[in-house]
C-alpha cells in the first residue's frame, strides 16, 4: 500500500529538490511490515508537517484525512462512556480500558493465538462545568481509592440527581431523542468533555500548530484526493502484469508520478 500527501498548489508533497517526501510504501501483512496503524499515520503526519514548515513556511496548511477508524483513533485512556458500568467496580476488580499491548519499540505484541495482546489502562479525567478536573476513580483517602466510580456517581458529581433511578443503557443503545434522562450512557455521551475528545492525530498536529480536517464518513468519491488516487490506479492497471515485488513497487511509484500538477487541477 502507499500513503502520501498532495495539494492542488504544489502537487505531491516534496522538498524543492525532490529528495524529501512524506510518502510511505508499506508492505502490509503480519509477517511483513505489519499494518498501517494510527501510530504510523501520526508519524507520517509529523514528517509532512516538518516538510511544509521547512519549505512552505509562509502558507497556512490544513491536513485533510478520510473519515477512517485508523485516522480517528483517540488516545489510550481517552474519555468514552461506551463501555462504562453504572456502578462502582466490585471488590477485587476494577474497570479500565482494554488497549493493544506494545513493546518498548512501539510494535504490537501478539499472543500465542496470533492475535494482538491486550492490557487494561485507567481512563483519563473528565472536566466539570467549572473547568476543574473530575477523576472517574475514587481519590486517595477514600475507602475504595483507585476504584472506578461508575456512571451514576460520575453524573451525580456533575449535578444530576437520583441517578440510581436511571438505567445504565437503553436497549440496544437506541435512545428516545425526546427523553433527556433516558439512560446514564446517553447522558454522559452528551457531556461536553465526552463530546469534544480529540483524536490522537488532531492532538499531534495541534502541537505543531497545524489544523486537521476529516472528510464526512460518507462522501462523494469526486473529491480532489480520490481523483488523484483514481488516476494513479488507472495508470497502474495499464502496466504489464508481473509477479516480481520490485516490478510492482516500481509500477506504484511510476503510476503516482504520472499524476501531474496539471492533472490535479483539472
Amino acid at each position: 500500500m502507499v500513503a502520501d500527501f498532495v495539494s492542488a498548489d504544489h502537487g505531491w508533497l516534496r522538498s524543492p529538490d525532490g529528495k524529501e517526501s512524506a510518502r510511505v510504501l508499506f508492505k502490509a501483512g503480519k509477517s511483513r511490515d505489519g499494518y498501517f496503524t494510527n501510530d504510523d499515520i501520526v508519524a507520517q503526519a509529523r514528517k509532512a508537517i516538518k516538510l511544509i514548515k521547512e519549505y512552505f513556511p509562509d502558507e497556512d496548511h490544513v491536513l485533510v484525512f478520510d473519515n477512517a477508524t485508523t485516522h480517528l483513533k483517540r488516545p489510550d485512556g481517552a474519555l468514552s462512556a461506551r463501555k462504562m458500568p453504572k456502578h462502582p467496580s466490585k471488590e477485587g476488580t476494577n474497570w479500565g480500558i482494554e488497549v493493544t499491548a506494545k513493546d518498548a519499540a512501539g510494535k504490537i505484541v501478539y499472543g500465542t493465538d496470533g492475535k494482538p495482546s491486550k492490557v487494561k489502562v485507567r481512563m483519563g479525567d473528565g472536566t466539570l462545568k467549572d473547568g476543574s478536573p473530575q477523576s472517574i476513580y475514587f481519590p486517595d483517602g477514600h475507602p475504595r481509592a483507585g476504584i472506578f466510580k461508575g456512571m451514576a456517581i460520575i453524573l451525580e458529581e456533575r449535578g444530576y440527581c437520583d441517578m440510581s433511578r436511571v438505567r445504565a443503557e437503553c436497549p440496544g443503545f437506541i435512545c428516545d431523542p425526546t427523553v433527556e434522562r433516558c439512560c446514564c450512557r446517553r447522558m454522559l455521551y452528551n457531556e461536553p468533555d465526552f463530546v469534544n475528545v480529540k483524536s490522537t492525530l488532531e492532538l499531534a498536529c495541534a502541537l505543531e500548530g497545524v489544523r486537521v480536517l476529516f472528510l464526512p464518513k460518507f462522501h462523494c468519491e469526486l473529491n480532489f484526493m480520490e481523483q488523484c488516487w483514481g488516476h494513479a490506479k488507472r495508470t497502474y492497471l495499464q502496466y504489464p502484469a508481473s509477479s516480481k515485488e520490485e516490478d510492482l513497487e516500481r509500477n506504484v511509484v511510476d503510476a503516482l508520478q504520472s499524476v501531474t500538477l496539471d492533472h490535479m487541477r483539472k
